[in-house]
């Protein structure tokens, strides 16, 4: 199993963060979202939120491929009108990328 932790940060607008967690509660969150999740190889994806900044966590099979997921991803409309609104809220971090949003974080230490 491997583990990833990203980061992403929010817009700084109290009534977009709120939207933004609404959109994320089990009931809200597209099913076929979820479903590409699950079918990609991801076993466990939690996100976590403090003031602006997103951390997401993700526990995925050993022969998890990050181009295979965003191929797949780029294939699924639905995905990608998921991608788009959540824009809305989202904002890169100033180490990214033209285009990128969540961004590896580096990890630094480990109690195992």
């Amino acid at each position: 199993m491997k583990t990833y932790c990203m980061a992403l940060d929010l817009k700084d607008d109290p009534a977009l963060i709120a939207e933004y967690k609404k959109y994320h509660q089990p009931e809200q969150v597209w099913p076929e979202v979820v479903a590409s999740i699950q079918t990609q190889g991801i076993l466990s994806l939690q996100i976590y939120l403090l003031g602006t900044r997103l951390v997401m966590i993700l526990q995925t099979t050993d022969d998890f491929s990050w181009e295979e997921k965003s191929a797949a991803d780029q294939e699924n409309l639905k995905v990608q009108q998921w991608e788009a609104l959540m824009w809305k809220y989202q904002q890169p971090l100033p180490q990214a990328r033209p285009g990128e949003k969540w961004i590896p974080m580096e990890k630094i230490f480990a109690v195992e």
